[in-house]
């Protein structure tokens, strides 16, 4: 049974040897991607753990997970990644197909985000959301976290692109927040095939579709040395705009940040300095009817949680302790609580109360 141009794509990605710009070289030498495939040695047509090529395998296990793979011959394919010169040959999804082809702004920084950092990456992603761009992140901790949260927040759309095939998440401790992802419209984005465990060269890959999906860059928190950086360097190869969060002069997690505005990025202050640079209308103004500051309701639970929490923070293993809940429903509140606007999560595995206004 001869293979489909669709299939040879899925077909090729699987190999993890040919990317999008290896397989056009082919198809110029051999006609198309069904017959590049048709003249690989058979020694080649094999995964990275040397099993051979099995295309109606991977199909069948996404159908069992529920996930969609997209080749640049979907028609749902995002259009701006499509235009990358190494955009993927199959993207796996999981949730909205059509959230990727929607304007998109990426958020990325540290996994060890200061409180100023998260704070920060959280009230400009919550109003990108608001103003109908989707925030674009790596699902990683940190930065890529607070992003995500801020996005959904805003009740807007979020999307993951992870380092691992979506049946290896990682890290685990965003799990229930990629599940909030999915469920509120956004999607969880992988290029890598099933079975495929995070290592030190998928990360960057990764970094390439989250570049490759946005219009633009905003690294909000990073050291000199930094995945962000990486990153930043793929917009910019892309031709897309690149915008950086000032930090502290005395933070080294501000440092690369700085030294991108230094090197000629477009400092950025908030959700209204992103759209100006990109060119995105400006949300309208509040009405004056609407009451300013409405506290939302809390349930039981939740006011046993906010009866603990100060401005200077506390551990939530101290917080189930003196709430008496449990841990794993503790972080489950906490996370309902963030997106309230009624905490704000620290490093260490620590909440607070908001900074006031």
């Amino acid at each position: 049974m001869s293979m489909t141009e669709r299939q040879a794509c899925i077909a090729f990605n699987l190999t993890d040897k040919i990317g999008s710009a290896t397989l056009a070289r082919l198809e110029t030498e051999f006609g198309s991607a069904a017959a590049a495939w048709e003249n690989m040695p058979e020694e080649k047509r094999v995964s990275r753990s040397g099993r051979p090529i099995d295309v109606a395998e991977e199909e069948a296990l996404a159908k069992r997970y529920g996930v969609r793979l997209l080749t640049p011959l979907d028609p749902e394919y995002p259009p701006l990644l499509a235009k990358c010169p190494s955009h993927p040959l199959c993207l796996y999804v999981k949730g909205s197909v059509a959230a990727l082809s929607l304007p998109c702004v990426a958020m990325v920084g540290t996994r060890k985000a200061t409180a100023y950092g998260a704070d920060q990456a959280f009230l400009i992603a919550k109003g990108l959301a608001a103003r109908g761009v989707a925030v674009v992140s790596g699902l990683a901790l940190g930065i890529d976290a607070a992003s995500h949260q801020g996005a959904l927040a805003g009740e807007g759309v979020t999307i993951g692109v992870i380092g691992s095939a979506l049946d290896r998440f990682y890290p685990e401790q965003n799990r229930p927040l990629a599940r909030d992802i999915i469920k509120r419209g956004g999607a969880v984005v992988s290029q890598f095939p099933f079975g495929r465990e995070c290592d030190t060269t998928t990360f960057p890959i990764r970094n390439q579709v989250v570049a490759g999906l946005s219009l633009g860059v905003v690294a909000v928190e990073a050291p000199v040395r930094s995945g962000t950086l990486l990153t930043c360097r793929d917009a910019l190869d892309l031709g897309r705009s690149v915008m950086a969060l000032p930090g502290r002069v005395d933070s080294r997690t501000s440092q690369g940040c700085l030294n991108l505005i230094a090197d000629g990025a477009r400092m950025i202050r908030n959700a209204d300095d992103v759209c100006a640079e990109l060119g995105i209308e400006a949300a309208p103004a509040e009405t004056a009817a609407k009451p300013e500051n409405a506290a939302p309701a809390f349930s039981l639970e939740e006011s046993l949680i906010m009866r603990q929490v100060d401005l200077e923070g506390i551990a939530m293993d101290r917080l189930a302790a003196l709430a008496h809940l449990d841990a794993s429903k503790v972080a489950s509140l906490c996370m309902a609580l963030r997106l309230k606007g009624r905490l704000r999560f620290l490093p260490g595995n620590r909440v607070a109360l908001p900074r006031p206004a």
